[in-house]
């Protein structure tokens, strides 16, 4: 009998702080989702004269450097944040975890060329391959899902190629070669059940790793254009207000750092006993 048939056993529970973590992730999510529809004001609305206007009753978050409502510029940025990120690191971790069985698999001189092309890609750094992408494209959402799928899934490939190579010198992988099992059958049936846990970890830091990319690229002016915003374009449209301690530049950079560290101690705090 393979290990991915092996019944599942003990398995522990979820921990309080995991659950915490996941129940604001899923919050950030939801908002994500109908973050638009629940805004008390449009995103462009301009509500007051005040800029960079204090915490208020109307202004839960306060105003930004145009006088608009800050609370309604975050939640219909978080659709960018998030939706953005999330595809490209669904993107990454697909074209990543697919190379790297296909090339453990393989072996031979599948494996020499991928690895080979997934090393000369790694080599670029993140940030200034996609102002690279985005400069020759232009900052379009696709082309921005497309860079950073891009550039982040050499390093899943590497973790998934060392995690598959592993397994496929276990005695069960080894009887299913022998029974004549095809090799997709082998990789998607054998192996890739008994790297689920490493998968669903390796997702979550490059979630956050794409997340902190395209904050930076839109504080640089080359993420989300005008007049549509992300949390990273709110804090660089209000940087002035960072003198003034103005919540408006405040409020965009702690929803990206509850959002990251979120989803890392989520990871953290995944039960290990239920992996097949």
């Amino acid at each position: 009998m393979s290990e991915s048939a092996a019944p599942v056993g003990n398995v522990r529970r979820f921990p309080l702080l995991g659950m915490v973590m996941g129940v604001i992730v899923l919050a950030c999510l939801a908002v994500a989702l109908v973050g638009p529809w629940i805004a008390p004001y449009r995103p462009g609305q301009i509500v007051g004269s005040q800029i960079f206007g204090a915490m208020t009753a109307s202004h839960p978050l306060g105003t930004d450097a145009l006088g608009r409502d800050m609370l309604s510029r975050i939640l219909v940025g978080a659709r960018y944040t998030i939706g953005v990120a999330l595809p490209a690191t669904l993107g990454a971790s697909l074209a990543g975890t697919t190379l790297g069985l296909l090339a453990a698999s393989q072996g031979g001189a599948a494996d020499a060329v991928l690895s080979r092309a997934m090393d000369v890609l790694i080599t670029f750094p993140s940030l200034i391959f996609s102002m690279v992408v985005v400069s020759a494209f232009g900052s379009s959402v696709p082309i921005l899902i497309l860079a950073a799928a891009v550039i982040y899934a050499p390093g899943c490939y590497r973790i998934m190629r060392s995690i598959a190579v592993d397994i496929e010198a276990t005695d069960f992988v080894r009887v299913a070669r022998a029974r004549g099992e095809r090799n997709a059958a082998i990789m998607f049936g054998e192996i890739l059940p008994n790297m689920i846990a490493p998968v669903l970890t390796d997702f979550g830091l490059r979630f956050v790793f794409i997340v902190l990319l395209l904050s930076s690229l839109s504080f640089l002016g080359l993420g989300i254009q005008p007049p549509l915003a992300d949390w990273g374009g709110l804090v660089r449209e209000n940087i002035e207000g960072l003198s003034v301690g103005a919540p408006a530049v405040i409020a965009p950079a702690a929803a990206i750092a509850v959002l990251t560290v979120a989803v890392n101690l989520l990871i953290d705090n995944l039960p290990r006993g239920w992996r097949r």
